[in-house]
């Protein structure tokens, strides 16, 4: 699979990589030998990129990834973690002492001695300003505890304000066919910094794999029952923030543009990942085949141009008045 440079870390990753919310038990229940078959099929796809967070099944599942990395020592994948949102959202608990904590516990949960890149996850908006908070990021880089870090952002204002800080190494920021924002200003300016892009909710939580109608109901332990108006987190999270019937309709006029022997969850992968600056483009999982064919988003030909201007005339009709101005 095609490796690009995650940024200012100088790392190689995967253009396809995974995101392992769902292993966190987050998404409905996942067995731990279901999770570490999906971490296994995404390697063996030459996935070397898994995305993962403290939070996510409160460490649940940077422990599955931490057995994972024992069991395959050779596997050769970069794990980019997150911290912050284990804590209350106050801009005062973001110090060196509790970032130290954080990460010190996410070692123990990875069983590494250093981390490869740790992101704040989506912090109050004030902390992207804090000089503290950076100095506090770049301690923890010359203490030998993290090679590298970046931000998880909601917002694109966001987005620009680290990308703005010299040491940020990348930028992980929702971006699919439903949420175009960040290509107008956010890619360009990352480019321009040598900062990375991981694309995140890469199908607006499953409405871009065309598998959901209006009646398809989630269990309650998934945040797309819970989370639809906002009521957990930030409500871009969930169906990147569009309005539910409105985007199965949206999926089913994107699912006409995939290309012959292709998906329409592989054509919105493939679709972000053509687009410049993005490094890599991290879907969930639930099952291996599902992990396999992801990955497989990375050999199709990129779109063609009459392609990508359909996917901005959906955005423009179904969603720029929804979600364009809130993220």
């Amino acid at each position: 699979m095609e490796q690009r440079v995650l940024g200012r870390s100088r790392q190689q990753v995967s253009v396809i990589g995974l995101g392992t919310w769902q292993l966190g038990a987050d998404w409905g229940d996942v067995r731990e030998e279901d999770a570490l078959a999906v971490l296994a099929a995404a390697v063996e796809s030459g996935v070397t990129f898994f995305d993962t967070a403290d939070v996510y099944g409160d460490g649940r599942s940077e422990a599955l990834i931490g057995r994972f990395l024992r069991e395959h020592p050779d596997s050769g994948v970069l794990v980019a973690t997150k911290m912050g949102r284990r804590a209350p959202l106050d801009p005062a608990l973001y110090t060196l002492d509790n970032f130290r904590a954080w990460t010190d516990r996410s070692r123990r949960n990875l069983g590494v001695d250093r981390l490869d890149l740790v992101q704040l996850h989506c912090p109050p908006t004030p902390v992207y300003s804090s000089d503290a908070v950076f100095d506090a990021l770049d301690a923890l880089v010359d203490e030998g505890r993290i090679a590298a870090y970046g931000v998880s952002v909601e917002t694109c204002a966001e987005a620009l304000t680290a990308i703005a800080r010299p040491g940020t190494a990348s930028v992980q920021i929702i971006l699919n066919p439903f949420r175009l924002k960040p290509l107008a200003e956010v890619l360009p300016a990352a480019a321009d910094a040598g900062v990375g892009i991981i694309a995140r909710v890469p199908l607006a939580s499953g409405l871009l794999s065309g598998r959901y109608t209006a009646d398809t109901v989630f269990p309650a332990s998934d945040h797309r029952t819970y989370n639809r108006q906002g009521a957990a987190f930030d409500q871009g999270e969930t169906f990147s923030g569009v309005d539910y019937a409105t985007g199965v309709a949206a999926a089913v006029e994107f699912a006409a543009l995939a290309p012959e022997g292709a998906s329409p969850a592989q054509t919105a992968l493939r679709w972000i990942a053509q687009q410049p600056g993005v490094s890599s483009v991290i879907p969930g999982a639930r099952s291996p085949e599902q992990a396999r064919a992801n990955a497989g988003a990375a050999e199709l030909a990129p779109l063609p141009e009459k392609t990508l201007e359909a996917v901005r005339e959906l955005y423009d009709r179904r969603f720029r008045a929804e979600v364009h101005d809130r993220w």
